[in-house]
């Protein structure tokens, strides 16, 4: 395991290399969404580390010289260096573009162009099961399992389902009974919630509530649910 830098230069060159481009590799993660070409961590570290030897090259480029006088602190204009504050808040404010603004613009302008560019083939959402699920109101929920047996319930708004790059679980609310075509023929009495690993499924489907049919009351209150289509229900 590496040492902690020690002195103010090695805390210094940390930064200059390694900053800029994390919050660039960062941002550009948040704003894209996870891809499975980047879920290595040595990867991430190494484009981290390319765009941060992009970025301090640029600075170099185009502001090398003022740069170079800002840390040896050689007078200069507008600067006054008789003045520790107003030096101090200078050093500030260009860290603060250098080392988060222009990287998050970066981040921002490939992003941009990357979507218009692709935007027939790329989506921010990572994989269909996200996009199926994302901003998904209530609905039923079947799945047939591998061995040919069906399972299903409600989901709402107590259920789960999680996100790229977690394993596909699913979280019902409420687990209900199925037949052997797949039909729902009611809730399961006292059920607190049924959890479905994907992977132990080859078919899912969501079912939107009928509302035109027969509805099931959970403990006389409020959440009555239209069953759709062909499900019957129970009192369960």
């Amino acid at each position: 395991m590496g040492q902690a830098p020690a002195t103010v230069f090695q805390v210094a060159v940390l930064v200059l290399f390694v900053l800029p481009g994390v919050v660039y590799q960062f941002l550009r993660e948040r704003w894209r969404g996870p891809v499975p070409g980047e879920q290595v961590l040595s990867e991430r570290v190494l484009r981290a580390l390319s765009a941060s030897v992009v970025l301090d090259a640029v600075y170099m480029l185009v502001a090398g010289p003022e740069l170079l006088r800002l840390v040896r602190g050689t007078p200069g204009e507008p600067v006054r260096w008789d003045d520790p504050g107003q030096r101090v808040r200078l050093v500030g404010f260009v860290a603060l573009m250098l080392f988060a603004a222009v990287p998050a613009a970066a981040a921002g302008a490939v992003s941009v162009w990357q979507r218009r560019r692709l935007r027939a083939r790329y989506r921010v959402t990572p994989t269909a099961w996200d996009h199926m699920f994302r901003d998904r109101g209530s609905c039923f929920v079947r799945l047939r399992m591998k061995d040919g047996t069906w399972v299903g319930g409600w989901y709402g708004g107590q259920s789960y389902a999680t996100a790229y790059p977690q394993p596909r679980e699913l979280f019902l609310e409420s687990a209900w009974r199925m037949d052997p075509a797949g039909a729902f023929t009611g809730r399961v009495a006292h059920s607190a919630g049924l959890h479905v690993r994907a992977d132990d499924a080859d078919l899912l489907e969501l079912l939107e509530p009928d509302r035109g049919a027969s509805r099931h009351t959970r403990g006389g209150g409020s959440h009555d649910r239209a069953v759709p289509g062909r499900i019957r229900t129970d009192s369960g």
